[in-house]
């Protein structure tokens, strides 16, 4: 029995091919356009955060959660939220955190603050630059007796920076890391958050409070047009080879036209 000719048996193949090709760009298409719509979602709930953030660092201040909410501190609901404590700031276990700020680098200068029944929250005092981190270059600043400190609520962030881990052994920090602060400057209970204290002068200028930055990167408009471009552009292609393939095979059914002789 004699073979069927190579050409023949592609022919033969190619429906299936086909089928499978344009199956695959098909589920493609799918699932760039779900990640379109999930852009689209995540841009919602981004707006949603950035005006909820923003109602909470403008609206009045409330007390500072007490020991017995500290287990209801939740960063979705509390983060950034204006609040205010007093106490007496123990000056002599601040903490010198690297900061990039927009007045330059220098530090972040924590110090707990212990407030009634004896636990403490971490006070985020403001920034000061490089040369000014002895605090001897700076002791107007260290208030001493009972003070009240207004400020945005920040939750712990533990371990180091993106780029940089944290030396505790040689005190050096780049993350306001409030458990492990706690625990090398023998604070005892501490609140699970921190207070950036608000732009409040202190006596010398220094440290300077207020320099929170609050930005949400917010690209997902960009990214959802990109997704459903991309689904566009597959879904193009496939009818592009849809057509040709049609085009094809009507041409074989009806026999392809001669060419005139020259």
């Amino acid at each position: 029995m004699s073979k069927a000719p190579p050409e023949k048996i592609e022919r033969r193949r190619s429906p299936a091919k086909l089928a499978i090709f344009c199956l695959c760009l098909t589920l493609l298409a799918a699932a760039l356009a779900a990640l379109g719509t999930w852009q689209v979602q995540r841009l919602a709930w981004k707006r949603d955060l950035i005006t909820r953030v923003d109602q909470r660092v403008h609206a009045a201040s409330v007390p500072a959660p007490g020991r017995a909410d500290w287990d209801k501190v939740n960063p979705a609901d509390d983060e950034y939220r204006r609040v205010t404590v007093a106490g007496m700031l123990a000056n002599d276990k601040e903490t010198l955190v690297y900061a990039s700020t927009a007045v330059g680098p220098g530090y972040w200068v924590m110090t707990p603050l212990t407030i009634a029944g004896g636990t403490s929250i971490l006070i985020n005092r403001g920034f000061v630059p490089t040369e000014r981190r002895d605090p001897a270059s700076r002791r107007e600043g260290e208030l001493s007796g009972p003070i009240e400190i207004t400020g945005l609520m920040r939750m712990t962030e533990p371990k180091g920076s993106l780029l940089q881990s944290n030396d505790i052994a040689a005190d050096r920090w780049y993350s306001r890391d409030v458990a492990a602060i706690a625990e090398k400057r023998g604070i005892g209970v501490v609140a699970p958050y921190f207070i950036d204290a608000d732009a409040t002068p202190n006596p010398g200028g220094l440290p300077v409070g207020g320099l929170t930055v609050i930005h949400f990167p917010n690209n997902h408009l960009v990214y959802a047009v990109t997704w459903y471009g991309l689904a566009a552009m597959v879904l193009g292609l496939l009818g592009f080879i849809l057509r040709g393939e049609i085009g094809r095979r009507s041409r074989g059914r009806h026999g392809t036209p001669p060419r005139p002789h020259s």
